[in-house]
């Protein structure tokens, strides 16, 4: 029998990997990694119009050209920013060892708050840059 086979099939192998894996906080670290990709996207290629589909699009940004372009080179660089914040988070995992559903709680609940903030401020910035 192959070793791999023999470790892989057992059910205390898998156990401990799905222990393993709510103990890394795995939702902070994956969608941290999505919002530093994401903000690089943005940052690299930044919607040059204002439109619909791509960018960071609120009824604030879209109301002219010029709050459109430096809402979508803030929001990107802040995306990055807290992309990392929440992948550092995730390193709690190793510290606090969570037991339970807790980890899915802590990691989605950053998750839903970074975008939270992310939209505070992006949307205060644009106010101050561009007062009424």
């Amino acid at each position: 029998m192959v070793l791999s086979t023999i470790f892989f099939n057992h059910p205390y192998s898998k156990l401990k990997i799905m222990e393993t894996l709510k103990t890394l906080l795995v939702v902070p670290l994956l969608s941290g990694a999505i919002f530093i990709l994401a903000g690089l996207i943005m940052f690299v290629f930044p919607p040059k119009n204002i439109n619909g589909l791509y960018g960071y699009r609120t009824s604030n940004s879209m109301k002219s050209q010029e709050r459109w372009e430096f809402a979508q080179k803030y929001s990107s660089l802040e995306m990055m920013k807290f992309g990392g914040i929440l992948m550092l988070t995730s390193i709690l995992g190793f510290i606090i060892e969570p037991n339970g559903d807790t980890p899915m709680v802590i990691g989605l609940g950053l998750m839903i708050a970074m975008v939270i903030v992310l939209l505070i401020r992006v949307e205060k910035a644009l106010k101050k840059r561009f007062p009424e």
